[in-house]
């Protein structure tokens, strides 16, 4: 299956355990699940395994969002270690629950120069890997994801070269962020296009993991995601969608708008119709 969607997170209206989320996801006629540790990795093992198995027999693709409390370019380095460890415990997890990324946002520039702030991050990259490798967890695989306000390391050049630079990495685009980080920079399919085809001569891929939906900014970037049903924001959906089939790409698109199944759905409908036109 090479285009995938699902929400960030669970459905609106299913209230039942997260290893039972891939069924109801698939019953609404999505494919993608990202399970949320926002707030910290709190899922035993026993429950991620279930997830995994659920996940196998509904063909729904899951991923996971780490805690949102990490900041690896951070100017104290006991937030740099907690961020470390909250990595640490979202790829035993993930490893568990056969995530197939750990998206995370790297962290923020604080007192530093973007430089500054990205070799701290790699810096501290290069501890959660070594500890991981002590522990033996083996079978995970980071996504950085592009970030929303100007204050965040995790523009597209930086998330490219953390991807670079390290193996089981792979990025994360949130195409919201990448529009208002740059003031409404993505306009039509060709500024889609030159993100793909940046992704594929800097990384040489021809696989990704997104997010998706519309958002308002303002000069310091990302302010409020809003449902793909409001037009007065931005990105556009319809040129992403005919990008996604252009490229013939494989992608997973997570949906974070405020109806995240529901409008998930929305672009599955649209990517089907649009097929069909082809």
């Amino acid at each position: 299956m090479k285009v995938r969607f699902g929400p960030a997170g669970r459905p609106i209206n299913f209230s039942g355990n997260a290893k039972d989320a891939c069924a109801y996801i698939k019953a609404e006629g999505l494919d993608a699940y990202e399970y949320q540790a926002t707030y910290g990795v709190k899922i035993s093992q026993s429950s991620a395994k279930d997830l995994k198995s659920s996940s196998k027999s509904e063909n729904v693709l899951v991923s996971m969002h780490a805690p949102y409390y990490i900041n690896l370019s951070s100017n104290k380095d006991d937030v740099i270690e907690r961020s470390i460890q909250r990595l640490v415990q979202s790829a035993k997890a993930a490893e568990w629950m056969g995530a197939y990324r750990i998206v995370f946002h790297p962290g923020f520039y604080t007192t530093y120069t973007p430089e500054e702030a990205l070799i701290r991050c790699k810096n501290a990259v290069t501890d959660i890997l070594d500890e991981l490798d002590s522990l033996g967890v083996k079978d995970f695989c980071f996504a950085p994801e592009t970030t929303g306000k100007k204050s965040q390391l995790g523009n597209l050049d930086e998330i490219i070269e953390l991807c670079r630079s390290f193996d089981k990495f792979q990025p994360t685009v949130d195409f919201a962020h990448v529009h208002a980080r740059n003031g409404g920079g993505i306009a039509s399919r060709d500024d889609y296009a030159g993100i793909f085809e940046k992704l594929e001569n800097e990384l040489g891929i021809n696989c990704l993991h997104s997010h998706f939906t519309h958002i308002e900014y303002t000069d310091a970037g990302e302010r409020k995601h809003h449902i793909l049903g409001d037009h007065n924001y931005g990105p556009p959906l319809k040129p992403f969608i005919e990008e996604i089939i252009e490229c013939g790409w494989k992608v997973t698109v997570i949906c974070e708008s405020p109806l995240i199944d529901q409008d998930a759905i929305v672009m599955k409908d649209l990517y089907k119709d649009l097929v069909k036109l082809e």
